[in-house]
């Protein structure tokens, strides 16, 4: 649904502009953004690049698995359906640290075990899980202590201080999380109960 929004708007963005005898800014605009695109690939790879190979190194080493360990108890009290040492609590932590790092890019192939894991729990396979709901929320808000893109962003643009977003981010993180979680139980309840 969504890519025929951006369809549609793209369409009557290049018919407005060709009636209005103005293509030649789309081509020149095409072009810009192409060009400013792969810069911005270019400047950003390093850093992901780093943190994902930080990543992997956390999980050869068995780093990953330490922390996740460290992690069970609180997303036990999250998960309550979830069996204790079930994957899903593996990957779930694994993403919920990749998050933590600013690494949706590292976060994402764990988020998508997690739910392929979630699913298997699930009793009713057309409907989502409490799990899955509740780790969708926490996906979503995503705890950032490290805002790895948005510093590199800030970098490649020439920010005087790059790195001033960490407290902002942190904060605003820890709120949506706080909020999010506590809508998804009270909706719960209220549906459980209701």
């Amino acid at each position: 649904m969504v890519n025929k929004i951006w369809g549609f708007f793209i369409v009557v963005g290049i018919a407005f502009a060709f009636f209005n005898g103005k293509i030649d800014i789309i081509n020149e605009e095409i072009l810009n953004s192409c060009k400013n695109t792969l810069e911005l690939v270019f400047q950003l790879f390093p850093v992901v690049a780093l943190w994902l190979g930080i990543m992997k190194i956390a999980t050869a080493s068995g780093l990953l698995q330490i922390v996740s360990n460290k992690l069970s108890p609180f997303l036990r009290i999250i998960f309550p359906e979830i069996p204790k040492d079930h994957p899903a609590l593996g990957y779930i932590s694994s993403n919920i640290i990749a998050n933590v790092f600013g690494l949706g890019n590292a976060a994402t192939p764990f988020g998508l075990k997690a739910m392929e894991s979630l699913q298997e729990l699930n009793h009713n396979k057309k409907e989502a899980s409490r799990s899955m709901i509740t780790f969708l929320v926490l996906n979503t808000s995503g705890l950032t202590l490290i805002p790895t893109t948005i510093i590199s962003m800030r970098m490649l643009y020439g920010s005087t201080n790059p790195t001033e977003v960490i407290l902002p981010c942190i904060l605003a993180t820890l709120i949506s999380t706080t909020v999010g979680l506590t809508l998804d139980r009270i909706l719960y309840y209220r549906s459980k109960h209701g």
